[in-house]
């Protein structure tokens, strides 16, 4: 007779995790994909109302979630997760209304302050410099190529890293640094000596 098995389990206190997201991107079930959309619709969301406006956002947030599930069988796990890929699915959309886009960002760039406040006179020259550097950028962004744009922005807002914007825009990571090196180079242009541009 030979002696019971010994049998291990894993210690009481460590839980499993959340499932990763390769785990939930590949569901079949809605319900389980959901828990995707718990974990990145927020951000999703803040990119798509910074280029084209929150109405807009609204709407593309759920076309975003709604194409990535259509399409989950085609996606490639990474060590980044899907928020890359989500992210170029948003920006494929920001695509298709590119112009209200770039009129969002020129009337920005047109747009003055009508107030009249009564601040002291630093505070309120403080504003007036703060108010025509930003009309200034908008209008900078308005002009650059789109492919370019894209760039920057999931760059400077998003803080996704070359090999995260090469993964979302299906680029290589080449074309990412030249796109990015020219949307900078025309923001030094017009912001002039006082643009800092971050080295990374």
């Amino acid at each position: 007779m030979q002696p019971p098995r010994a049998t291990t389990h894993p210690p009481p206190d460590l839980a499993p995790g959340p499932p990763a997201d390769a785990e939930l991107v590949r569901a079949a079930r809605p319900e389980e994909f959901a828990h995707l959309f718990d974990r990145y619709a927020v951000t999703i969301h803040r990119y798509i109302a910074r280029r084209l406006g929150r109405t807009e956002a609204d709407d593309l947030l759920g076309q975003t979630f709604l194409i990535a599930f259509e399409r989950r069988h085609r996606y490639a796990g990474t060590a980044d997760g899907a928020l890359p890929w989500l992210y170029g699915i948003a920006t494929n959309l920001i695509r298709r209304r590119r112009r209200d886009e770039v009129r969002q960002y020129r009337a920005y760039s047109r747009a003055g302050d009508d107030r009249h406040p009564d601040l002291l006179a630093t505070d309120v020259a403080a504003r007036v410099d703060a108010a025509s550097a930003s009309r200034l950028l908008t209008g900078v962004l308005a002009r650059l190529r789109p492919a370019e744009r894209d760039v920057l922005l999931l760059y400077a807002w998003e803080d996704l890293s070359y090999a995260e914007i090469a993964l979302a825009l299906d680029l290589p990571i080449g074309t990412v640094r030249s796109r990015l090196h020219r949307a900078r180079r025309a923001l030094r242009s017009a912001l002039g000596p006082d643009f800092e541009e971050n080295p990374s």
